[in-house]
């Protein structure tokens, strides 16, 4: 890794170059056979991406951590689970809670679709101390929402 810097144009210029390989690449990941007939979009995916790392929550923490609201991630594990891959239980200790988690016949598949992302950002992350891993993922986090802003200007 480079430690002389790199300009505010320079880093445009490559990111630009960077980013539409980085979506392809992404994209061209392969659904596993098992999931391949449920066409799940890329909210399925960030929903699984939690339940697989986290292990089963809660409806509401599901929607606090994906940004939504909690009907929006009831909908989306009512839809999940009428195709198998998500179950859904009562809280023991509160009746009122809904806890989903993967589906067991379904967890490799998920496990097996999501660990090349995994692996891949584990090994851009490791090598970065907690402060510029930070600044990453808050460089990440502007840029979406500066685009989503653009986006809706468009209107």
């Amino acid at each position: 890794m480079s430690t002389g810097g790199l300009s505010v144009e320079d880093g445009i210029r490559t990111l630009l170059l960077l980013m539409p390989r980085m979506v392809g690449r992404t994209k061209r990941i392969k659904v596993p056979p098992q999931l391949q007939s449920l066409n799940l979009a890329p909210r399925h995916l960030s929903l699984l991406s939690y339940l697989l790392f986290d292990g089963p929550l809660g409806v509401n923490e599901l929607a606090a951590r994906l940004e939504v609201a909690p009907a929006t991630v009831s909908l989306m594990v009512g839809d999940l689970s009428r195709r198998g891959v998500v179950e859904r239980r009562e809280d023991d200790a509160d009746r009122r809670r809904t806890i989903v988690c993967i589906a067991e016949a379904n967890r490799e598949a998920v496990d097996r679709w999501l660990a090349k992302g995994a692996r891949a950002w584990r090994a851009a992350l490791e090598p970065l101390t907690p402060e510029e891993r930070l600044i990453f993922v808050e460089t990440l986090r502007t840029y979406e929402r500066v685009v989503a802003e653009e986006e809706g200007n468009e209107t």
